[in-house]
């Protein structure tokens, strides 16, 4: 008898001995099993659950665990070429081909090899997301009467009155509608928004995942450069006249990748021209939740501004807390609302109650604020740190801007260079970065890498990667890196 603490652990014992039990031979009970390795019921319960998932174990419940026939061998492989035809001429007759290029989205979902620093990703590192409080909301949502029957189609009311708070101005519940997310809120509006080959103003540079929902609706995404302030009102309104575009999407608050803030001085301007356009401003306020400690007071939203219905905006609780709460909102005022929820009721029908409740119980307890505050200065922690070893160690990389929200920094390199294979050899020194290049939808004026510090472990780290950088990329980064 030996301790066995680890379910692979375990589950790898069991793998071994399956040999001495004939197909349909049963195998000791849990409790047996709980003796032999001196583990837990649940260490045992999940390591079976992992061999009959291989299939390599039944379970019947009441009567025991019994071993699995062998597989039968894999079918031979059919020949999918056809498809490649049927897939190039099913846009033929498109006035701007459909194409799914998942590219610049995978660069931040894709979890990079070990031992590789993280400064790629998206998302929160597991010790900033606030596990605990999500874990106990989901537990109290779990509990609640109804929690898993089905929600109003558009959202629980309690949860769209808190997002219509949190957006502010004269919203309200019935002008919101619960989305899976950011991502899906932002498919369903330009669905909503813009018919297949319809051209759609952005941002440039801007995020790589609204280009890809574009192309695959079959739109056109124009660029309209985005500077220190945000986007210039000027090209907004020259690409407005040129195109005939009636959407422009935009991130006025810690733009991605740049973090820049529209200027107050051009938010009222931004929803002048999109008015005189007879056009939607659609509002991606992705970074709300993620200012850092030294932000100040943050600018109200353009929805909360916007007194004819100009706005339509997109929040999600997705960024400052887990990949996997994909909770967001859809947010306007006039008959756009019910197009925008035919749309998602075709796509999803609803989100799932009890994730619903879950998001519901995290925003309204004590430990909520507690978290954002202590994300707030861990991300601003994270930027210095990350900043200052940039200076040190790689000082021909240009920091133009440094952000007070969001969670990544823009820089570019200095005399040139290609961003893509600087990533490709920032990722031979273990090192993973996102290219700029993805974030253009048009030829990139410079060679930008965006290096984002919210998916490592501790700021150390980040340190660690500048450090590695510097030593292992001199020929990528140049002979006077």
């Amino acid at each position: 008898m030996y301790e066995r603490s680890s379910v692979a652990e375990l589950a790898e014992s069991l793998r071994s001995e399956l040999d001495r039990y004939s197909v349909g031979g049963k195998l000791p009970s849990s409790r047996a099993l709980v003796e032999r390795y001196r583990v837990s019921p649940v260490t045992v319960s999940r390591a079976l659950a992992q061999l009959a998932a291989e299939g390599l174990v039944l379970t019947r419940p009441g009567a025991g665990v019994f071993r699995a026939a062998p597989r039968t061998a894999a079918p031979a492989a059919g020949d999918t070429s056809w498809q490649e035809v049927a897939l190039s001429a099913e846009g033929a007759g498109d006035i701007v081909p459909r194409s799914v290029d998942a590219t610049g989205v995978l660069g931040s979902l894709a979890a990079p090899p070990p031992g590789v620093i993280e400064l790629n990703s998206g998302y929160l590192h597991p010790s900033l997301q606030p596990e605990r409080a999500m874990a106990a909301a989901l537990a109290r949502a779990g509990r609640r009467p109804g929690a898993w029957g089905r929600p109003p189609l558009e959202g629980l009311p309690e949860l769209r009155d808190w997002f219509a708070r949190e957006i502010g101005g004269a919203l309200v519940a019935a002008d919101v509608l619960v989305t899976a997310g950011g991502q899906s809120a932002l498919a369903t509006a330009l669905r909503a928004l813009a018919p297949p080959g319809a051209p759609i103003l952005v941002e440039s540079p801007t995020y790589p995942g609204l280009l890809a929902i574009a192309r695959a609706s079959g739109c056109r995404p124009v660029p309209v450069p985005v500077d220190a302030e945000g986007v210039r009102p000027e090209l907004l309104a020259a690409a407005f006249e040129a195109t005939g575009a009636r959407v422009f999407v935009c991130q006025p608050l810690f733009q991605n990748p740049t973090g820049a803030v529209l200027a107050p001085g051009r938010r009222a301007e931004v929803l002048r021209i999109a008015r005189a356009a007879g056009a939607f401003v659609v509002e991606d306020d992705y970074a709300r939740a993620l200012a850092h400690e030294d932000a100040g007071p943050l600018p109200a939203t353009l929805a909360a501004e916007d007194a004819d219905g100009v706005v339509v905006h997109v929040r999600s609780l997705t960024k400052s807390t887990s990949p996997s709460l994909r909770v967001g909102a859809l947010a306007a005022r006039g008959p756009v609302v019910d197009r925008l929820r035919a749309i998602q009721i075709v796509d999803s029908f609803f989100v799932p109650r009890p994730l619903q409740e879950a998001a519901l119980e995290l925003v309204g307890a004590p430990a909520w604020p507690r978290h954002l505050r202590t994300v707030a200065a861990e991300l601003r922690h994270r930027r210095d740190v990350l900043a200052g070893a940039l200076r040190r160690e790689l000082p021909t990389l240009e920091l133009p801007h440094l952000p007070s929200g969001g969670y990544q920094l823009w820089v570019r390199a200095a005399g040139g260079g290609d961003d893509t294979a600087f990533a490709a050899s920032a990722l031979r020194a273990g090192v993973a970065v996102a290219p700029g290049r993805p974030y253009f939808c048009a030829e990139p004026p410079g060679p930008h890498v965006r290096l984002s510090f919210a998916g490592v472990a501790g700021p150390g780290e980040l340190v660690e990667a500048v450090q590695r950088l510097r030593t292992g990329l001199a020929e990528g980064l140049g002979p006077d890196a």
